[in-house]
């Protein structure tokens, strides 16, 4: 009888070793710290668990992988992976990471684009930090269905993109990217942004393609209206453009320090100074500074401008080409005296 006491109470005492090694089993896989470091872990659209997993070892994330693949078996992770950017964070159990992970509960990335002229450029710089390329981008930018559907060119698709800083999913897409820009652009253009850009007879096209000179002429934010008015008068007026960032981006040289006269010779569409009118979209990504510019533009006289002969980055205005030929005149004087050639 003693004997089966004793026995029993082995047993009991080897349930509860053997219980509470279970429960510290199951604690260590489902609460205990397994994230090492923190960091962002990546996975690219069309991934398999597996590669989940040999992403988390090859960047050293877990200190457990056992723990981690028993947990997310437990929750059938492997059953609903998502792509995208996740942000883990030291100290994270495997619980909090299954979590995550199987939701899709991803961290937006930021993408801002300034001083951007060119649809390739642009292209680079966004799948620089979205999981697409710069050739699906490409493709997407100048689909025939998307430019027939929302009224464009491939010149003036150019116009939808509005530098500015944006949240968006890693895994956002080419196609998803160009819709996600065409609705940023219908926000932009309110009814009260239209209703000035109709008051000066422009259409919202016609002031991103003046935007984008303007913010090619100067990087004074107090002088754009100014520079708006003299290309908008000159517009009126039928006189041609003469704007050398035309001249410049329709060689495709952005180095060019001096415009002359073989450049302005150059046969190009947007060459302002060969053809009459606008240029067929804009040479340019106008900032929102730039497009307000034109749309708040003052009423003026101004039908010409140069570089200021105080070298301060701004130009001085003129109303007669004689007044124009005078401060020009100003500006040599003062290079020559600076010796800059």
């Amino acid at each position: 009888m003693k004997k089966k006491k004793k026995g029993l109470k082995y047993a009991l005492v080897g349930l509860l070793v053997t219980g509470s090694l279970v429960l510290l089993g199951a604690y260590l896989v489902m609460f205990a710290p397994n994230v090492k470091k923190d960091g962002f872990l990546y996975i690219p659209t069309g991934s398999t668990y597996q590669q989940v997993q040999d992403s988390l070892q090859a960047h050293d994330f877990l200190k457990n992988s056992t723990n981690f693949d028993i947990w997310q078996r437990a929750k059938s992770y492997y059953l609903y992976v998502k792509p995208g950017r996740y942000e883990l964070r030291k100290g994270m159990t495997n619980r909090q990471l299954v979590t995550i992970l199987r939701s899709g509960r991803q961290t937006p990335i930021r993408l801002t684009f300034t001083n951007t002229r060119t649809l390739e450029q642009l292209a680079g710089r966004v799948s620089a930090v979205l999981e697409t390329d710069s050739a699906s981008l490409m493709a997407a930018f100048l689909n025939p269905d998307f430019l027939e559907k929302n009224q464009h060119s491939k010149h003036t698709i150019k116009a939808i993109f509005i530098p500015n800083t944006y949240e968006l999913w890693w895994n956002t897409s080419a196609s998803q990217f160009v819709d996600r820009m065409q609705v940023e652009h219908n926000r932009f253009w309110n009814d009260e942004r239209k209703k000035k850009a109709k008051a000066r007879n422009l259409t919202p096209i016609q002031v991103s393609i003046i935007a984008s000179i303007v913010e090619e002429e100067t990087n004074k934010n107090d002088e754009k209206p100014l520079v708006a008015s003299v290309y908008i008068n000159r517009l009126r007026k039928g006189m041609p453009l003469q704007a050398d960032p035309t001249v410049k981006y329709g060689i495709g040289d952005f180095g060019l320090r001096r415009i002359l006269h073989v450049h302005l010779k150059h046969d190009s569409p947007f060459n302002t100074y060969i053809y009459g009118g606008l240029p067929p979209g804009p040479i340019c990504f106008p900032s929102v500074t730039s497009l307000d510019a034109v749309l708040n533009s003052p009423p003026t006289d101004y039908l010409y401008f140069c570089a200021s002969a105080d070298f301060s980055g701004y130009h001085a205005f003129a109303k007669t080409y004689s007044e124009h030929l005078q401060n020009a005149r100003k500006y040599h004087e003062e290079l020559n005296r600076r010796r800059i050639r």
